[in-house]
C-alpha cells in the first residue's frame, strides 16, 4: 500500500482532496504552479475544518494537527517518493498529457496516477503515457468534505492491483469508494445528475411547472428519499411489478434528445450564467444564498452521521 501522497493541482477542488487524508491522519503534499494558490492553502483548509467542527463532524481541538499534515511546493520533484498522486488540474487533456509526461519522469513505476476528471475518458488520459497500468480515474465530487463520494474508473490497461488498492485506502480513510466495472462518459453520479436535470428542464420548458415548483418537489421528495435508498433499492420496496406497470406509461413520455436545454442557452447567451453572474434560473441574492447556507449547515450536521 502506498505511504505518501500528492495532490497536484491546490484549488479548492485540490484543497478538500487533500484535507479527506489529513483528517485520516495522512500527510499531504499540495504541487501547484501558483505561489498565490500555494500560500492559500492554509486558510482555505481551516475554514473547510471550521465548518466541519461547528457540525460537530470533526474535533475542533485537532484542527492544527490535521493543518501540519499538509504542505505545499512548486516542484514535482519533491514528490518524488510518493505512491499515489492525485491529478485535480484544469480539464484541458493537453495539459493533462503534458503533466503526466513530467510526473512519468520522476515517479516510480509502481506509483498510481489518479485523475480527478469528472468526464475525459481514462483511455484518453493514459494516451501518451509510458506506464498505462498506473492510471485510474478517482472521480471526488465537490465539496469532498460534504460528498463523500468517489467514483473509481479504470482504463483499458489500468492494473487491477492498483483499483483494488486505491478503494481500499479510501474506504479506510472513511470516503464512499465505489469501483467501476468499466468506463462510461459521466461515469455513474453525472449520468445520475443529469438525466435527473433533462428532465427538470423539459418539465420547465413544456409548461408543467415553474423552476420553483421543480426544485421544491426534488428537495422534498427525492432529496430525502435518495439519502436513505438508492433508486434500485426504492424499485425493490415499491415493488418490481408495479415498477414495470408504471414505466409502461411513464417512460415513453420522458424527455429524449437535448431541444430542452434552449432554456440553459439562451441564459448563457444573456449574460445570466447562474450563481457566479448574480442570476440563472434565480436571482442570487443574500437572502437565498443564506437559506442555502442554513440548509447545508443543517445537511453537515445531521444527515451525515452513518
Amino acid at each position: 500500500m502506498v505511504q505518501r501522497y500528492a495532490v497536484i493541482g491546490a484549488g479548492l477542488m485540490g484543497v478538500g482532496i487533500a484535507l479527506c487524508f489529513a483528517r485520516a491522519g495522512k500527510a499531504v503534499l499540495l504541487v501547484d504552479t501558483d505561489p498565490q494558490r500555494l500560500a492559500a492553502i492554509p486558510g482555505t483548509a481551516r475554514e473547510i475544518l471550521d465548518e466541519l467542527a461547528e457540525a460537530g463532524q470533526f474535533p475542533a481541538e485537532k484542527t492544527d494537527a490535521a493543518l501540519a499534515l499538509l504542505a505545499g511546493t512548486q516542484r514535482l520533484a519533491d514528490i518524488a517518493a510518493c505512491g499515489l498522486v492525485i491529478e485535480a488540474i484544469p480539464e484541458r487533456l493537453p495539459l493533462k498529457h503534458a503533466l503526466y509526461g513530467e510526473l512519468e519522469a520522476v515517479l516510480s513505476p509502481d506509483a498510481v496516477i489518479a485523475s480527478n476528471t469528472s468526464g475525459l475518458p481514462p483511455d484518453s488520459l493514459a494516451e501518451h503515457m509510458q506506464h498505462p497500468e498506473r492510471l485510474l480515474i478517482a472521480h471526488f465530487w465537490h465539496p469532498p468534505h460534504f460528498i463523500p463520494l468517489v467514483e473509481i474508473v479504470p482504463g483499458s490497461a489500468t492494473d487491477e492491483r492498483h483499483m483494488a488498492s486505491v478503494q481500499q485506502l479510501l474506504t479506510a480513510m472513511g470516503l464512499e469508494a465505489v469501483r467501476l466495472n468499466r468506463a462510461a462518459p459521466g461515469f455513474i453520479g453525472n449520468r445520475l445528475q443529469f438525466a435527473i436535470l433533462r428532465e427538470a428542464l423539459h418539465i420547465v420548458d413544456s409548461g408543467i411547472a415553474s423552476p420553483e415548483v421543480v426544485d421544491q418537489v426534488m428537495r422534498a421528495s427525492l432529496g430525502r428519499r435518495y439519502g436513505m435508498v438508492g433508486p434500485l433499492e426504492a424499485a425493490d420496496m415499491t415493488g418490481l411489478e408495479t415498477v414495470a406497470d408504471i414505466c409502461r406509461h411513464l417512460l415513453p413520455t420522458l424527455a429524449t434528445g437535448g431541444g430542452m436545454m434552449r432554456l440553459v442557452e439562451e441564459k448563457v447567451a444573456q449574460g445570466n450564467t447562474g450563481q457566479r453572474s448574480g442570476e440563472g434560473f434565480y436571482r442570487w441574492d443574500d437572502a437565498r444564498r443564506e437559506r442555502i447556507r442554513r440548509r447545508r449547515a443543517w445537511q453537515l450536521r445531521h444527515a451525515l452521521k452513518p
